[in-house]
């Protein structure tokens, strides 16, 4: 029973960012294109990676590092040219680093359920930053995560497992699948998410996934936000605003450590928003009117990480 269970999470994670099928005949081209540049042994496996330095980088000043997970079903490549970070790394000076989840028996995946390869991907991470802070002069106090869908979900796990590491997280479309009681980690982590109102496969207000009704429920998005905010111990009521037609953006401030936290809650589906959009019929209308990426890039810089708490 156990196993079906997480037969059906895997397929339901695949389906909400699985890109559409290419043609048999662009399979070579397709494994060149998008093959990981790097790849290092955590845990005893090999994981992959893709890097991008930008030509701006200086070896001789620190650079942040962004951490940016694909979602399952995805890949490095495909996080990469979704996110459209490597733009603005160019022009910011920092590095980013696409990781790729659990490469099994199926599409890859983040372990964001109570299974044991959830510590494993943790400890991947870590060790991947380790890799990259030896081959490269990283910021320690500017090391960033961030994740579409089930890769949401991934950094709030990273939020309670790396705090230390972590300055601070970014979600869009977070699939969120464990309980908020599962964090035990009090220490405060600024945190800004992007959600889909017309979300079809992590609903906005939560509850099941329409594709396996019976096995996976997602978190009530506010919700779940109201009680970030109440771990990093914010002001009780958060400020409202409309940044954009058909963007809301809620924010707890006066939290511990400085460590805001923001919603921005988007009239459409399952999509990142300002990226490379998906099809409509597949994850629900797409919106530009507001770059998710650049948005999260000027909360990261607002928030380096806070040693004092």
């Amino acid at each position: 029973m156990i196993a079906r269970r997480h037969a059906i999470l895997a397929t339901v994670l695949i389906a909400i960012t699985l890109p559409a099928a290419f043609a048999l005949g662009e399979a070579v081209n397709f494994y060149l294109r998008n093959r990981a540049n790097g790849s290092i042994v955590s845990s005893g496996e090999k994981r992959e990676y893709e890097i991008y330095v930008p030509s701006s980088y200086d070896p001789a000043k620190p650079a942040p590092l962004v951490i940016s997970m694909h979602g399952a079903g995805g890949w490095p490549v495909q996080q990469m040219t979704m996110t459209r970070w490597n733009r603005l790394a160019e022009r910011e000076r920092f590095i980013v680093v696409y990781p790729s989840g659990a490469d099994g028996p199926g599409p890859r995946i983040w372990h964001v359920g109570r299974e044991a390869g959830l510590m494993k991907d943790v400890r991947f991470i870590a060790d991947l930053i380790d890799k990259v802070k030896a081959s490269y002069n990283i910021d320690a106090a500017r090391i960033y995560a961030n994740g579409f869908s089930n890769g949401g979900g991934m950094s709030f796990v990273l939020s309670c497992t790396l705090s230390d590491r972590i300055a601070a997280v970014g979600m869009v479309g977070a699939a969120q699948t464990l309980p908020w009681s599962w964090c035990t980690d009090r220490r405060p982590v600024p945190m800004i998410w992007f959600h889909g109102t017309a979300d079809p496969y992590a609903p906005y207000t939560g509850g099941p996934s329409p594709i396996a009704p019976d096995i996976v429920r997602f978190a009530n998005v506010p919700q779940w936000t109201a009680k970030w905010a109440l771990r990093n111990r914010c002001a009780s009521a958060p400020t409202e605003s409309a940044f954009a037609p058909g963007v809301t953006r809620r924010e707890y401030t006066g939290c511990a450590g400085d460590a805001t936290v923001m919603l921005y809650s988007v009239n459409a589906g399952h999509q990142w928003f300002g990226g490379q959009p998906f099809p409509d019929w597949f994850v629900g209308p797409y919106s530009d009117r507001v770059d998710a990426t650049a948005e999260t890039w000027r909360f990261f810089r607002a928030h380096p990480l806070n040693v004092n708490y």
